[in-house]
């Protein structure tokens, strides 16, 4: 198996300071601003990039998890990871700009799962989405609001985004082999 490194830490660090600025941008500013992570490493990423945010605007920006896992329609195909906890800032969700984030944007079953998931929760005014790597491929009318890098791949190959909190090394890599 061949791995080609497409992102190393400097590369994912500038796209996540791209996409903090976008999100002000089109937020115009911070206010009613929640930004929500999708475990595993949507959530780390989501803490970088509030944190970027509140830099950037001087206001702290809340910041929480979103687990996924009992909303996805795939349970009985694939071997899933056991469910992370749900955490939503106390502000709550109700007539918030929700910034869902995540590494990877593939099928966009994972994001459906995550719109039924915050359906249960509260009443966003919007949802937005970011994603560090955006591979294609999609399977639902999904599409990022927010992209660190467009990254066509093929169905065989596999993207992987280690990052140094979960991982202890930081890069995003494209593998041949597995779907």
């Amino acid at each position: 198996m061949s791995a080609r490194t497409v992102l190393q830490h400097a590369d994912i660090s500038r796209a996540l300071t791209r996409i903090a600025h976008e999100i002000l941008e089109s937020n115009r500013g911070p206010d009613a601003l929640v930004i929500l992570g999708i475990p595993t490493r949507g959530v780390v990423l989501a803490r970088r990039v509030a944190t970027l945010v509140s830099e950037i605007s001087g206001v702290d920006v809340p910041v929480g998890s979103l687990d996924v896992t009992m909303y996805r329609d795939d349970l009985s195909r694939n071997p899933t990871r056991a469910p992370a906890p749900t955490s939503i800032p106390a502000r709550g969700l109700d007539g918030a700009t929700v910034v869902l984030v995540d590494d990877v944007l593939y099928s966009g079953r994972t994001i459906r799962a995550a719109l039924d998931a915050l359906g249960d929760i509260g009443r966003p005014r919007a949802v937005r989405l970011a994603a560090l790597v955006d591979r294609g491929h999609r399977e639902l009318p999904i599409r990022p609001d927010f992209v660190g890098k467009n990254l066509p791949s093929a169905p065989s190959e596999r993207i992987y985004v280690r990052l140094e909190d979960v991982d202890g090394e930081e890069s995003v890599t494209i593998e041949q082999g597995g779907a």
